[in-house]
């Protein structure tokens, strides 16, 4: 019989909610995002976060399940985050999950978020079609080399099973999405910051070089002291700060085209060459690239160049947060027999291998 799941997620700024099947079948995947909301501050507040998502939780379940063609009583699963991510914000996904899974006498299964965006892999992105995407289990098979790159982590991972996790490298300062967002402010451009570097910078081979930070032999990042490199270079250029800046439009949005392509490049080159080192060490059948950083179109090309394994890639959409990549984690903890009670509790820190 088919395993109806439905996936919630509240860790930061998205109240997303799915309905899954069998882990890897999406029937919906709804997704309230609260950019326009925190895009004035240039970053998540995260008690705006968490007001957010309690008016937004009740609607974003209703769309989800009337979408799927399912009925709240057709649900096998509840599934949830926990952890990591703003206290505030897994609070209100996890009592809410709570309550229904109490109401409907079904099992609650609360997920790890990072190992969601893993999980992310195995999902179909075609909705109701009955399709299912290659099962990266199955081909190329484990283990697999994985890179989490997010606002929140940058963390490499090796997938040996289902559930089973090495951390073999993460960051010892700013997390890659984290980097790019205070990149973003330097130059002058909005909130969230990967998207707009890559979009200014999209076509252009930039006359800049910034540093790389390589942490001698180790699989871990640095990506604090590439920030403040582009800093000192906009000061130098005079673009920043914006109140000083006393070039035209044209000139400064030439050098903040090429500032924006060097700071891509040197986080893109970083990453994609950690992780083929990581893969080649530990011989990894396989790359899963994940997280909202994943949907960079730069670090995918040439994580996809460099690597003579398979990569294995969510589409952009399920790269950032949604619910769908938690219904498809809990199938297979669900599967391996793991059920949480009421006593369930939230773990902002909660770690991944």
């Amino acid at each position: 019989m088919p395993i109806n799941i439905l996936g919630i997620e509240t860790s930061c700024d998205e109240t997303a909610i799915a309905v899954v099947v069998d882990g890897k079948r999406m029937l919906s995947n709804i997704i309230a995002s609260q950019v326009d909301l925190h895009s004035q501050y240039g970053g998540v507040v995260p008690e705006v976060a968490s007001r957010q998502h309690v008016r937004d939780l009740v609607p974003v379940l209703e769309q989800a399940v009337d979408s799927s063609g399912l009925k709240m009583k057709d649900l096998d699963v509840i599934s949830v985050t926990y952890g990591p991510g703003l206290a505030g914000s897994l609070i209100t996904g996890l009592n809410a999950a709570k309550a229904i899974s109490f109401s409907l006498g079904i099992p609650l299964i609360g997920v790890n978020h990072l190992e969601g965006h893993i999980y992310a892999s195995w999902l179909n992105t075609r909705l109701n079609t009955g399709l299912d995407n290659p099962d990266p289990s199955q081909d190329p098979g484990f283990p697999l080399a994985c890179l989490i790159a997010s606002g929140g982590h940058t963390d490499l991972l090796l997938m040996e099973g289902h559930g089973d996790y090495r951390l073999l490298g993460r960051t010892r300062d700013d997390a890659a999405g984290e980097a790019f967002d205070k990149a973003a402010r330097i130059l002058g451009l909005g909130f969230p910051g990967g998207p707009e570097i890559q979009r200014v910078s999209h076509g252009v081979t930039s006359t800049e070089r910034l540093p790389r930070a390589w942490m001698g032999d180790t699989l871990d990042f640095s990506f604090s002291g590439i920030k403040t490199a582009l800093l000192h270079m906009a000061q130098a250029k005079g673009i920043y700060p914006p109140d000083r800046n006393e070039l035209g439009p044209e000139e400064t949005a030439e050098i903040v085209r090429n500032l924006a392509g060097a700071f891509q490049e040197s986080l893109v080159d970083v990453m994609s060459a950690k992780l083929m080192k990581m893969a080649k060490k530990y011989r990894a059948k396989g790359l899963i690239l994940a997280g909202g950083v994943a949907a960079n179109a730069r670090l995918r090309e040439e994580i996809t160049r460099l690597s003579p394994l398979p990569v294995i890639i969510p589409a952009p959409v399920l790269c950032t947060d949604n619910g769908a990549m938690i219904a498809a984690c809990a199938y297979h903890q669900y599967k391996r027999g793991e059920q949480f009670g009421m006593e369930l509790d939230i773990d902002p820190g909660l770690p991944l291998g």
